[in-house]
């Protein structure tokens, strides 16, 4: 989000643009843009404590970290783990609010269609079949209205930084129940995670290469700027199509991500 006084909105939207290679829809680039400060800052009132710094002129301000494809710092982030903070933020939030009731160790198996079970009317989603993990039944669950929230379904690839229940699901469950589906093919892949041939990868942040971390090939030469003029900090496609590239071409194992000389 825009937090630096330097930066603007209208660059934020150019940046966005250029990132997407001519595929975004522009007035969905701008209302994001443009909603995002007040979306972070609904997260802020929730609780979720982002780092800050002390300026030169005394004055405490949240510490802006670059990523891929941004000309400015926009990245608010709690040390190396933003996720987890925000995560567990909101489901204290969840779990102490006193009109939401969570299920633990339940899985939705399938959304409940109002025609498929014999009610009148407009065809509607009613509520979903859950999975209850403690019992070992299918228990119903009804509903007015249902959201589903759970994710892509990345980890059909073999390498990927996302968890095991990125199994698409969710997506699934709205194809069966009628919904319309699209743009499938895109799915992002984190360009650096952890190389250990014996333990599960994990995903170095992108904040690294924002600091200003190089990609080098095993015999310590960098590669990101034969294939983008913005080297490591090129949209995190381009990184990760860089990545594979010379490790295909080299057959290497792995690239190296290289902060020493910061």
């Amino acid at each position: 989000a825009v937090f630096d006084e330097t930066d603007s909105i209208d660059s934020h939207v150019e940046d966005t643009l250029i990132a997407g290679a001519g595929i975004c829809d522009r007035h969905a680039v701008e209302f994001v843009a443009s909603n995002a400060r007040s979306c972070v800052q609904w997260l802020i009132d929730q609780g979720v404590l982002f780092d800050t710094h002390i300026q030169p002129n005394g004055e405490e301000s949240y510490h802006l970290t670059r990523e891929g494809g941004h000309s400015h710092r926009r990245i608010l982030h709690a040390a190396d783990a933003t996720g987890r903070e925000v995560e567990t933020t909101l489901v204290s939030k969840a779990l102490n609010h006193p009109n939401i009731r969570v299920l633990e160790r339940s899985n939705a198996v399938d959304l409940i269609v109002s025609d498929k079970i014999g009610l009148p009317g407009t065809r509607r989603v009613v509520g979903a079949w859950v999975w209850n993990r403690n019992k070992e039944t299918v228990e119903t669950c009804h509903a007015k209205a249902v959201v589903l929230a759970t994710g892509g379904a990345s980890k059909v690839y073999q390498y990927t930084t996302n968890p095991d229940i990125s199994s698409g699901d969710g997506i699934a469950m709205a194809w069966r129940a009628g919904c319309r589906v699209a743009n499938l093919e895109f799915n992002q892949f984190h360009p650096t995670a952890l190389y250990h041939p014996q333990a599960r990868n994990f995903l170095l942040t992108e904040a690294l290469r924002g600091e200003g971390a190089y990609l080098k090939r095993p015999d310590g030469t960098r590669f990101m700027p034969d294939f983008d003029e913005r080297g490591e900090l090129a949209p995190r496609d381009i990184v990760a199509r860089a990545i594979d590239h010379e490790m295909k071409r080299l057959g290497a194992d792995c690239m190296f991500l290289d902060i020493s000389h910061k």
